[in-house]
């Protein structure tokens, strides 16, 4: 290699570190619930007289026979429904046979208010268990109808590391999924135990403090997100805007 050859080689990659080094997304970042606004929504009709299909935030309807038995879902899952009571159901689902969640819903005695005890089960088999409470948005008899909770999660963290020469990892440690992408406008696969088969996402850098993303399923769009720190670098709000919803969802998450 000439000497000219040599010094490129080591002003690119000299340059390469000191971007990923001052990048201001680059670190761990804790969920604010104080000043996010999240809305999560779901519908459920029926579509026969044991059979319902059930729509969570911006998904495609999933439909289901209410016998308890496994059945295909979205994202390569399976969905079954348990019907306990008029006012009590059990919904579950799973991978390859893995339980993924399992989530208790009861219906309030004036049918205005949804309880849900949602569990999620991780790959060694460990757990957690969360109360989420759903407002009803849209009438409907029993559990029918669309529901919208704003509860959030307090312990939600999102760790970006630098990917490449110009690129960000995302890591959603709860959620056990991971995206690596590099902001050229291609789509990159998410990972982890739990993502849906067929996510994937594409970027692409506005300026050095604002990213804008778009996330697919299949090649079909279910959102965009928009990053942008704060010019002290201590702030990152995310603007996530769900197809088909009419508000976005808005996370500020705290430097650690």
């Amino acid at each position: 290699m000439s000497k000219h050859a040599c010094e490129w080689l080591l002003v690119s990659l000299a340059t390469g570190s000191l971007w990923a080094a001052s990048d201001p997304f680059v670190g761990t970042w804790k969920l604010n619930p104080a000043k996010s606004r999240i809305i999560d929504r779901m519908r459920v009709e029926a579509v026969g007289s044991t059979k319902y299909a059930f729509t969570f935030n911006a998904d495609e309807a999933e439909t289901i026979v209410a016998d308890g038995t496994d059945q295909p879902g979205n994202g390569g899952t399976t969905l079954s429904l348990a019907i306990a009571g008029p006012d009590s159901w059990k919904v579950v689902r799973k991978r390859n046979g893995r339980l993924l969640l399992t989530a208790l819903w009861k219906l309030s005695a004036g049918g205005e208010t949804l309880t849900d005890s949602f569990t999620s089960i991780r790959p060694d088999g460990s757990s957690s268990t969360t109360d989420f409470e759903y407002k009803r948005a849209a009438p409907g008899p029993g559990f029918q109808g669309a529901w919208e909770s704003t509860q959030m999660p307090t312990a939600f963290e999102l760790q970006i590391l630098s990917y490449q020469s110009d690129g960000l990892t995302f890591t959603y440690p709860a959620q056990q999924r991971t995206r690596d992408m590099r902001f050229d406008g291609k789509e990159y696969p998410d990972s982890g135990p739990n993502v849906p088969g067929g996510m994937a996402s594409s970027g692409r850098r506005v300026n050095e403090r604002t990213l804008e993303l778009t996330n697919k399923i299949n090649g079909k769009v279910t959102g965009t997100q928009e990053l942008t720190v704060s010019p002290d670098l201590r702030i990152l709000t995310m603007t996530a805007r769900p197809v088909g919803a009419s508000t976005p969802n808005i996370r500020v998450f705290d430097r650690q």
